[in-house]
């Protein structure tokens, strides 16, 4: 049976995975632009996504480290890290979070989940382990790619997991017809 550390990293793995699935085949603007009031687009949540591997598992950790991330200045603009800038090409970004999925992968395979760490930008609360940072990783980095799933499916339809194989079923009648019938159920809830 494999170890806690291993289903962890697993895991993490996997949904990095789907994450970078969900920009395969956009262009530039497909991928920046804003899909929700709060301006989330899938390039941005790949930039927040390989910022926050990267710091906590790297930069928490004391790790050396080749890779050059983009500089964020969080006084100036708190959502920094949620959009690529002008200068910033999406293959770049899709490349540099692969590199630090490589350096990530190397940090937790080398790492026992009791060794300690600190998270500077948590203050005085800093003093941590991998095995907290593992988790705490793994939670966010899920939740971004279920962002990502809706925001792919808006743009073109494709939906799923990962594109090697279906792992949702169209209903009988197909998509719209199954859309048409919870919204005639929700419809049946509306205020009097």
């Amino acid at each position: 049976m494999d170890g806690l550390k291993d289903i962890l990293h697993r895991k993490l793995k996997h949904e990095r995975a789907a994450l970078l699935w969900k920009a395969e085949g956009l262009g530039e603007r497909d991928l920046r632009l804003p899909r929700t009031v709060t301006g989330t687009n899938l390039l941005g949540l790949i930039k927040h996504c390989l910022a926050v591997e990267h710091g906590y598992f790297v930069d928490s950790f004391g790790r050396a480290s080749e890779l050059t991330l983009p500089e964020i200045d969080f006084d100036k603009d708190p959502n920094g890290d949620f959009y690529a800038t002008p200068e910033e090409r999406a293959e770049d970004l899709i490349d540099l979070y692969r590199a630090v999925a490589v350096e990530v992968d190397r940090a937790i395979d080398e790492t026992p989940l009791d060794a300690p760490g600190h998270v500077a930008w948590w203050g005085e609360r800093g003093g941590t382990t991998l095995g907290y940072v593992l988790v705490h990783v793994l939670a966010d980095i899920t939740r971004h790619a279920g962002h990502a799933d809706i925001l792919r499916e808006g743009i073109d339809g494709r939906a799923g997991l990962l594109g090697e194989g279906p792992n949702l079923w169209e209903p009988d009648g197909g998509w719209d017809t199954h859309v048409l019938r919870l919204t005639a159920i929700a419809e049946g809830f509306s205020p009097q």
